[in-house]
Parts: C-alpha cells; sequence; structure tokens
C-alpha cells in the first residue's frame, strides 16, 4: 500500500455509474489504489468491471455501507485518504413500493460513512476529502422554463429524492460542524452503457429488441436532461481533483428532452440499427398510467463545473444515444445475463 500515493473508497463501483468511475480512475491513475465497496444488490455487476478486475491498483470488498464494523475495518485496514460515495438506491418507482430500503441505504449509509471517516481523519483533515455523488431530484419539479442551480431549494417529491435530499444534508452539516472535507455533485439523468434495464434507455432498447411494448407514462411530455455517463465520469474525476471543499457542482448534459421525443429518437436509431422498417419501433409504443409524484421537468445549469473547472460534456444527446444503441446491441450477453439474473452467478464464480 505504500507504493500508492492516495487510497480512495468508491462505493457502488459495481454500479452503472460507479464502475465507470472505478474504470477511469484504475486506467488513469496507476499511482492510486482504489477500493470498490458494493453489495451486489440486483443493480451491482461484477461484470461491469471484467477488463480492469486484475489490475494491480484495483480492490474489491464485498459488503455493506451500512454495516459500521466493515467500513471501520477498511479505513483502518487501507488507511484511507478519500471516499467517492456513489452507493445508494436509486430507481424512483422503487422507493414509492419501499421507502423503508431508501432511509437505511441513502441516509443512514452515508451516515455510517460519515462517522467512520470523522473517526479517522479528525485528528488531520489535510488531504482528506469525502466527496458526495447526489441527484438533481432533490431540486423538486420545474415548470416549463427555468433551470436548477447549486443554489436552487430543496423540493424533494419522491420517497428517493428525499433520501438523497437528507444525506446530502448530513455531508454539509459534517462540514459545517466538524470541518470535514466534503464536495457534493448532483447530476442530471444518466444513461449509456453498463446500466440496468429498469431505466428508460437501456429498457426500451431491450423491449424494442425483443418486440414488447414500450411502456410511457403520462403523456409522455416529462422532460429531463440527460447526461452521458462517461461525461459524468469525467466530472467526478474533475470535482475530486479540483473541486472546493464545502462547495456543490450540478453537472448537466445541456439536452433538454420530452421523454416522448427521446423514445420516438431511439425507436427511429433501433429500427436502422435493426434493419426494421423505419417507423414499425413506433408502433410498440403504449401510453400507460402516470406514477404517483411524477416531476414534471429537471434541467440542469451546469455553467457553475464548466466555468470554474473546466468541464463540459463531449458528446450531445443523438451522438450519445447512439453511441449507447450501439453498446447494448454489441453486448447482447451481457444484457441477457442481466435481464435473466444470471449475471449474479459471477461473483460467486470469481470469488467464491
Amino acid at each position: 500500500m505504500s507504493n500508492f500515493k492516495k487510497n480512495i473508497l468508491i462505493t457502488g463501483g459495481a454500479g452503472f455509474i460507479g464502475s465507470h468511475v472505478i474504470r477511469l480512475f484504475v486506467k488513469k491513475y496507476p499511482d492510486y489504489r482504489i477500493h470498490n465497496l458494493d453489495s451486489l444488490t440486483y443493480a451491482g455487476n461484477l461484470e461491469n468491471l471484467k477488463d480492469i478486475e486484475e489490475a494491480e491498483n484495483y480492490h474489491f470488498i464485498k459488503g455493506d455501507i451500512k454495516d459500521a464494523e466493515l467500513i471501520d475495518q477498511i479505513f483502518m485496514e487501507h488507511k484511507l485518504d478519500a471516499v467517492i460515495h456513489l452507493a445508494a438506491e436509486s430507481h424512483v418507482d422503487r422507493s414509492i413500493t419501499n421507502p423503508m430500503e431508501f432511509i437505511y441505504t441513502n441516509i443512514v449509509g452515508t451516515v455510517t460513512l460519515l462517522n467512520v471517516a470523522k473517526k479517522y481523519w479528525s485528528d488531520n483533515w489535510d488531504d482528506k476529502l469525502f466527496y458526495h455523488v447526489s441527484t438533481d431530484e432533490v431540486y423538486g419539479s420545474l415548470g416549463d422554463e427555468g433551470l436548477f442551480t447549486e443554489s436552487t431549494p430543496y423540493d424533494p417529491q419522491s420517497p428517493y429524492s428525499a433520501s438523497k435530499a437528507s444525506s446530502d444534508h448530513f455531508v454539509r452539516a459534517y462540514d459545517n460542524t466538524y470541518g470535514m472535507p466534503v464536495v457534493i455533485s448532483n447530476c442530471s439523468n444518466n444513461y449509456g452503457g453498463n446500466q440496468f434495464p429498469e431505466k428508460l434507455i437501456p429498457l426500451f432498447i431491450n423491449n424494442i429488441k425483443n418486440n414488447k411494448e414500450l411502456p410511457v407514462y403520462g403523456d409522455g411530455k416529462y422532460t429531463r436532461d440527460w447526461l452521458w455517463v462517461v461525461d459524468h465520469a469525467r466530472a467526478i474525476d474533475v470535482i475530486f481533483h479540483k473541486g472546493v471543499q464545502g462547495e456543490t457542482y450540478n453537472i448537466g448534459g445541456f439536452n433538454e428532452w420530452q421523454n416522448i421525443d427521446l423514445i420516438l429518437l431511439l425507436c427511429k436509431i433501433m429500427d436502422n440499427r435493426l434493419g426494421r422498417t423505419e417507423g414499425s419501433s413506433e408502433k410498440l409504443i403504449k401510453y400507460v398510467t402516470d406514477r404517483p409524484g411524477h416531476d414534471r421537468r429537471y434541467a440542469i445549469d451546469a455553467e457553475k463545473i464548466k466555468r470554474e473547472l473546466g468541464w463540459e460534456p463531449s458528446v450531445q444527446f443523438e451522438e450519445g444515444l447512439e453511441k449507447t444503441v450501439d453498446w447494448y446491441l454489441e453486448n447482447e450477453a451481457w444484457l441477457n445475463n442481466v435481464t435473466s439474473g444470471s449475471y449474479q452467478n459471477y461473483y460467486k464464480q470469481q470469488y467464491g
């Protein structure tokens, strides 16, 4: 361990966004030791990291962020310098069905990490950092105009966003109360390869491929700002290295799309890729009953991170969506393993 410049714990690193962050850090910073803590729930998939799992500077730990004894052991054993905290329950529909799970993981889990970090770092905060990754959903819903900024008041509308808002407040409280060095980022909707197919884009790619219905909530005019996951990982890298203690940075793709327009574009790309007659996938669209408390519009103002840290998205949505479709069509085995549940055998095969 002494050979490494930094020991960084990344929580939720087997998940969608986390795996992209892990890959970036492991490859870009060979002098950093990256410890990936993931409990491997349904959304955590070690197959996402097959290409770097043998890297000398990568270390996987199976465990839960709510397990204070385990977190203490990790801090003590690996002399951690930083935490990049991504582990979270993140699907709004599931939070409506089972809010307690979101309270335990997103709130209790975050405070558990903060408490242990405080225990090991409080004698000397120098060169330490607790980086908390959050969501734009903590800000609530927008009307037809306006953007979420870092100073937008919190107004969470679902159990998921309420739990993330609470965890954000605890992170800021540990900075204000104890002087813990923290940064927070709030991102817009992510898309890209390795996303569990409960989320809109991979779900619809899979459904179109298999000629299944495309369930569209309400009138389909809910608006989201879409961020390519590779660009999000790049932003996390920049904030980790250049962000100012106590600051919040909004990360967005400068890509606002109504759901129905996104779905029509996705249908067009899929028809092209699959050699189908244009318009055939649109026939799979079916409008379904809206979900409770559905936020009408999210849109991020990402000017602060662009202005202060020099980050901006590398792709626009149309290009990113084509890259994403191609990834899922080229990684059919991954998608089949995830949708069948057999991906969960990978941990047992690799680690016993």
